[in-house]
């Protein structure tokens, strides 16, 4: 006959808090799943912040940079007009200086403003002017501003050939040479949008004529039209300019009308005003 198991000291088992509380159920919960009950959570939290650095910066993604400063940025710059061909052997001069406001043009229809900006030899020769030492120059001419290049010759000739010009009495001689010769100056008409190609820095204004190095530059729309204290004398003022500056390129500097009257000096600025005195045209008149 069976003998029947006698009672747990402890009374029958009856259902106890610890195994349905919370805390029962995860000590039941550790008790079956050993450490790995601590490795899931552990695991679960990784994930989640594994899936959140995903959404927030999701793959191939660039980082993104502070826009660029415009004012970082490099600056285009257009390249300056060539300088003459001849520098300077002292300092240049002019009949405006860079501030001076260039009175209104009159009639500038006359004449070309811009020329193509390249320089053409006027080829030819003349006899020697003059008994003094001798000073060879050659003629250019602005290419595309419509001026005979001879009869331009011919006139700055002419004036430097003149017993009034700087040959007088013996102290120079002048004589216009061709392509290929040796020359001590050149006298150059150019439109007045090319002026500070062939006189950087002088501050013409595109209005006056100056002198750079060895290159007495005419300024077409002088030369075309005077100036309005010349009252239409065009041939004196013409005279005038190619002795001005030639004038500079034989090392004369700028003077002062001497009175009320008297015959402007050649190297006063008569472009920009008689001061009182007359229109002249020549060194020695």
């Amino acid at each position: 006959m069976a003998r029947a198991r006698p009672p747990s000291p402890r009374g029958p088992a009856r259902p106890g808090r610890d195994d349905r509380s919370p805390r029962g159920r995860l000590r039941r919960f550790v008790r079956r799943h050993g450490w790995r009950a601590y490795a899931i959570p552990v695991l679960a939290v990784a994930t989640v912040a594994v899936l959140v650095d995903l959404v927030l910066h999701p793959p191939g993604a660039t980082p993104t940079t502070a826009a660029a400063d415009p004012t970082s940025a490099p600056v285009a710059t257009t390249a300056a007009a060539p300088p003459p061909a001849t520098e300077p052997t002292a300092p240049a001069e002019g009949d405006a200086g860079p501030s001076e406001t260039a009175p209104p043009e009159a009639v500038a229809e006359e004449y070309v403003q811009q020329g193509a900006g390249s320089l053409s030899l006027v080829d030819g020769a003349s006899e020697v002017h003059g008994t003094g030492p001798l000073q060879r120059f050659i003629v250019e001419v602005e290419d595309g501003i419509g001026v005979d290049g001879a009869a331009f010759a011919d006139a700055v000739t002419a004036t430097l050939g003149d017993p009034r010009s700087w040959g007088n009495g013996g102290r120079l001689s002048f004589q216009r040479v061709g392509a290929g010769a040796a020359f001590d100056f050149r006298v150059s008409l150019v439109s007045p949008g090319s002026m500070e190609t062939y006189c950087p820095g002088v501050g013409t204004g595109g209005y006056t004529s100056c002198r750079y190095g060895d290159r007495a530059v005419i300024n077409l729309a002088r030369w075309a039209t005077a100036v309005p204290h010349y009252e239409g004398d065009i041939a004196t003022y013409r005279r005038y300019v190619v002795n001005h500056e030639v004038g500079h390129v034989l090392g004369n500097g700028h003077v002062q009308c001497p009175g009320p009257g008297q015959p402007a000096p050649v190297m006063q600025q008569q472009t920009l005003d008689l001061q009182g005195c007359a229109r002249n045209a020549w060194p020695f008149p």
